[in-house]
């Protein structure tokens, strides 16, 4: 199965459909009459849907478990078809588009057996996904090329060429999968006024989104987040409260990150920690999501 562990859990929810198609009008009365020998057919193919839904990891291989929270099956009947629709809804790290269509495919399949003794020309015609919600395909228009970032590296040894940044350069990808573009990039030792003042030149050159990574842990070199303090006009403690959530699911350790998240005018200042891992998953744990500020701070024009 895919990997799925740096996913975080969003509501859920996909409706799905299939065709159900009769060689006689008298098929569909007999359903609704209920004088098809095996039974109450649209009550007997809702119950089969049920189980079918929560059975679907058991027997499509790459599907995950998934705790379904909200099952419905409905129908519309005509002269001479029935249309199936299957609502899923759960609040989880992956979609329930398989699940919707698995349960609509056996309503329909116990709807054949069921009906196949008095109706010879039963078909089922069309199985499909309608629609869907959730995770961060939800997103995608809140993300846009409009928009300038740059990456800071606050550490002391990469600055002085005695490590490699790795944790700058993952920030850099996300960022490009993201689809910014010409994002500015710069490496500086961890010092309070080395920090103050980079930052403040990137926020008068009206930069949107300025993250940096390093210094916000506890070791006696770590001044980022009390080099931004001061300068912060607006808190976001939303944000740093999302990363931290995330992080500690994977490692307890993250409650000690002191991440940083405010505007400084117009820009938006996001200290993340230095570890490759940790800036990774803190970039997880809150975009694309964050860049609806942006939409907040202009009144849904900026993007």
């Amino acid at each position: 199965m895919i990997d799925i562990t740096h996913k975080s859990p969003t509501y859920r929810k996909a409706i799905a459909s299939a065709i159900v198609k009769f060689g006689s009008n008298q098929t569909i009365e007999a359903i609704i009459q209920k004088r098809v020998p095996k039974g109450d057919v649209l009550e007997m193919a809702k119950t089969a849907g049920l189980f079918a839904v929560k059975k679907t990891s058991e027997l499509i291989p790459d599907c995950h478990p998934i705790p379904i929270e909200y099952t419905a099956i409905s129908y519309e009947l005509g002269s001479d078809q029935i249309t199936i629709f299957v609502e899923i809804a759960t609040v989880y790290k992956t979609g329930v588009e398989v699940e919707a269509m698995h349960g609509a495919s056996v309503v329909a399949l116990t709807m054949y057996d069921m009906l196949k003794p008095i109706d010879k020309n039963i078909s089922i015609e069309h199985i499909a996904l309608v629609s869907k919600k959730g995770g961060k395909s939800d997103y995608k228009n809140e993300i846009g090329d409009s928009l300038k970032a740059a990456v800071i590296v606050c550490s002391d040894s990469i600055s002085a060429g005695k490590k490699e940044d790795k944790a700058g350069k993952e920030i850099m990808f996300r960022l490009e999968k993201m689809l910014f573009q010409n994002t500015d990039y710069l490496v500086i030792p961890d010092h309070v006024e080395t920090i103050q003042k980079e930052v403040k030149q990137f926020c008068n050159a009206k930069v949107d989104l300025l993250i940096l990574t390093g210094g916000t842990g506890l070791s006696p070199t770590d001044f980022t987040p009390e080099a931004l303090a001061p300068m912060i006009e607006k808190e976001i403690p939303g944000i740093t409260e999302a990363i931290r959530s995330y992080g500690m699911q994977r490692m307890p350790y993250a409650m000690l990150s002191r991440s940083v998240c405010g505007l400084i005018g117009n820009t938006l200042v996001l200290a993340l920690p230095g570890s490759t891992r940790g800036a990774a998953e803190s970039m997880d744990a809150v975009f694309p999501a964050l860049l609806h500020i942006f939409k907040m701070m202009q009144g849904g024009k900026h993007l």
